[in-house]
């Protein structure tokens, strides 16, 4: 470690200066050889680092979101090429290209402010053993050396030994608990920070290896830096921390106010704003209204987050418009309500078992005469518009039937209403409901 620390030795006078300002404000505060003056100075200079690196924390987050829509179309590369490996590298920066993606961007964060770690791990252990560096001279020195974080001096590390530790006028015990509990911390904010952009921010519609890798990542991460962190002094220990806090602070901002289509957070955000607008009949602020032109634009491939959003803008009859406001319209609260009505009004289809047993039922006949009466009275409306001959007599109809039987000559003759009516009469106690008539061949 103090061979790597040692590469960004140029910037440590920077470093050690903006410490020292940041120590002569909280110092006139706090008293200047306490612990709170110096832990301070370096939380402050976190924050001074952080607030550089915004720029390219968005860039970070931008690079994740379009890394994340790309893995659909990187697998089937993949696939595509599976022997070509040439092949697939040169289509994978071709996408890159064509999407402005830079697989680098989510790492700049970390790598632009590793100098500034390391920087400040080359100064605190320079404390540590008594020799000046940038601008920290014998007092201010002396001075940090005498100042403790909860009885651990910001120098000492959890692997130091019982008389480097009495060196700086402390003890093993509390420089190892404190040391402990601070990595505890590091580690834990470091998970959850990970997991708070897993669980929420990330289109969960959208199965790929990338998601499964930012899992790994998140169990894996929090114990590399519990390892590293037994050979940090503590005030590199309060420096990591409060950059996990920060970048746990930021990114909940970011997820909140700018999630990613089809995550989570993106149903919670559109949730709110639908509240908002109801309440307000409008769409407030520029980036509400960035936000609605941009679902509008999409059309038909909207998420089920956005259709959502949409249904329940018509329910309260709104709609949305190109521009991203949203106009008042009682037609489509009508119409939402209506198409609502007729969804929750529609019979459910009843099964051929189902339709029997409510037949055989006492009140099934009952029911069913009651369901085929309009059908008859159309039947009767229908045949009375028709124009119709004389009527016929029941003899000259079963003559009719008779003679077009014995015409045939391989067929019996049928038999008359009046058999065919005994017969339905005679089967009445054996068979329940109407029967079909019996063919005269039939002996029985």
């Amino acid at each position: 470690m103090d061979t790597i620390a040692s590469l960004f030795s140029f910037i440590t006078w920077p470093v050690s200066w903006v410490i020292v300002q940041f120590h002569k404000v909280y110092g006139a505060i706090f008293g200047p050889d306490t612990g709170w003056a110096w832990g301070l100075s370096i939380v402050s200079l976190v924050v001074l680092i952080r607030i550089c690196l915004i720029p390219l924390f968005v860039k970070q987050i931008k690079s994740t979101r379009n890394m994340q829509a790309l893995q659909p179309k990187m697998k089937a590369i993949q696939e595509r090429y599976k022997s070509d490996k040439q092949r697939q590298s040169e289509e994978m920066m071709k996408l890159y290209k064509e999407t402005g993606t830079n697989p680098l961007s989510s790492c700049l964060p970390i790598l632009a402010q590793s100098p500034f770690f390391f920087a400040l791990y080359h100064v605190l252990s320079a404390i540590a053993s008594g020799k000046e560096i940038g601008v920290i001279d014998g007092p201010l020195l002396a001075s940090a050396r005498q100042a403790h974080i909860f009885g651990a001096p910001l120098a000492s590390k959890f692997t130091d030994t019982a008389a480097e530790v009495a060196a700086l006028d402390a003890s093993l015990t509390s420089v190892r608990i404190v040391t402990a509990v601070m990595i505890v911390m590091m580690s834990a904010s470091q998970f959850f920070t990970q997991r708070q952009l897993m669980m929420k921010n990330v289109d969960l519609s959208v199965k790929t290896p990338y998601m499964q890798q930012q899992k790994m990542l998140m169990y894996i991460f929090p114990l590399i830096f519990a390892g590293m962190g037994i050979n940090f002094p503590v005030g590199v220990l309060i420096y990591w921390l409060t950059t996990n806090v920060w970048t746990m602070g930021q990114q909940m901002y970011v997820i909140n106010q700018n999630p990613t289509p089809g995550s989570k957070a993106q149903d919670s955000y559109l949730q709110r704003l639908l509240k908002n607008v109801t309440q307000h009949g409008e769409v407030r602020g520029r980036r509400r209204k960035n936000i609605v032109k941009v679902i509008v634009a999409k059309g038909a491939d909207r998420n089920d987050n956005e259709r959502r959003f949409f249904a329940g803008l018509a329910k309260a009859g709104f709609a949305a418009q190109a521009d991203g406001t949203v106009i008042k319209s009682d037609t489509i609260a009508a119409e939402a309500e209506g198409g609502a009505a007729a969804r929750r009004q529609q019979p459910k289809r009843q099964t051929k078992a189902q339709r029997q047993a409510a037949a055989a039922q006492p009140g099934g006949a009952k029911d069913t005469e009651d369901v085929t009466e309009p059908a008859a009275e159309e039947a009767t409306t229908s045949l009375e518009k028709k124009p119709q001959g004389p009527a016929k007599t029941d003899a000259q109809v079963e003559a009719k039937d008779e003679a077009k039987d014995e015409a045939q000559g391989d067929k019996p003759a049928r038999p008359s209403r009046a058999n065919s009516g005994g017969s339905r009469q005679g089967k009445s106690g054996q068979r329940k409901g109407q029967q079909r008539p019996k063919h005269p061949s039939s002996k029985k």
